[in-house]
């Protein structure tokens, strides 16, 4: 071997030195934005599902005359938040309620940046439900729109108490996610037909400002949306103080894990 020749080692390391090409900035984002926007589809289509369902039951069974018995239509909100948390929950954190969204950002398990972004989700969901109960059976019922029955001030401060609970399930599951995982639907789930079992005559259990907001944006009927925009949202903040004296601060990232969806922290 000569002066000027160089070992075979070397070249190869110089041809795939050159063979090597930039990573754009925007090469690196591409996963990221992806998995977001794989969460905002699974926050619309469990509002809009969420919303079809509760919002759908007190239309249809206007429509049907009693043919959806008050029972199955605080049962079946219940059931079809359990059963998204198991199909979609690894793709958003299966919030599906800009209460809960808010309650993990204040409990620093999930960004405030995206909190934007999920409510818009969130309210395209609970708006296209309310589009489509029009479509098929007109402005009834005001969309199934939840309403105080008992006066203003009693539904302010029932949404109040049924957020807290509803919300205290849901962070207090999440703070022990290594060991629940999604059989945290099973909790979430059954709080919320709790809720409407007991509460559902005084203020329609809605405990997610999305879910009242939507058939309310459609069908124009506005009066009573203070009462289930603030009601959640305090019973939330509520909730988050709560799980704080109880847990502590957040322990480890499992917690968000459980608030972003497994595929957004593997992304």
């Amino acid at each position: 071997m000569n002066a000027t020749t160089l070992p075979r080692d070397g070249l190869e390391g110089t041809k795939d030195k050159k063979a090597e090409k930039p990573v754009l900035a925007y090469e690196k984002d591409k996963p990221e934005v992806a998995t977001l926007l794989r969460a905002l589809l699974a926050e619309v289509v469990g509002t809009f599902a969420l919303t079809l369902v509760a919002a759908g039951g007190e239309v249809i069974g206007h429509v049907s005359h009693g043919e959806v018995s008050q029972a199955a239509r605080v049962v079946a909100p219940g059931l079809v938040v359990m059963a998204l948390i198991y199909a979609i929950g690894s793709a958003s954190g299966a919030h599906f309620n800009p209460a809960v969204s808010l309650a993990f950002a204040l409990r620093r398990d999930f960004p405030w940046s995206r909190v934007p972004c999920y409510w818009a989700a969130q309210m395209a969901g609970a708006s296209v439900a309310a589009l489509l109960l029009r479509a098929l059976f007109g402005d009834v019922a005001h969309l199934g729109a939840t309403e105080p029955h008992f006066g203003a001030s009693a539904a302010f401060v029932m949404e109040i108490v049924l957020t807290f609970l509803l919300v205290l399930v849901i962070l207090g599951t999440a703070t022990r996610y290594s060991l629940i995982g999604p059989n945290a639907a099973l909790a979430v789930g059954a709080t919320i037909i709790l809720d409407g079992l007991f509460a559902g005559p005084v203020s329609g259990a809605s405990m997610n400002p999305a879910r009242s907001l939507g058939p309310m944006l459609v069908s124009g009927e506005l009066r009573d949306a203070w009462i289930y925009v603030a009601g959640p949202f305090l019973g939330g903040l509520a909730a988050c103080g709560m799980v704080w004296l109880l847990c502590g601060p957040k322990k480890d990232d499992k917690e968000e894990e459980a608030a972003e969806g497994d595929q957004q922290k593997k992304g």
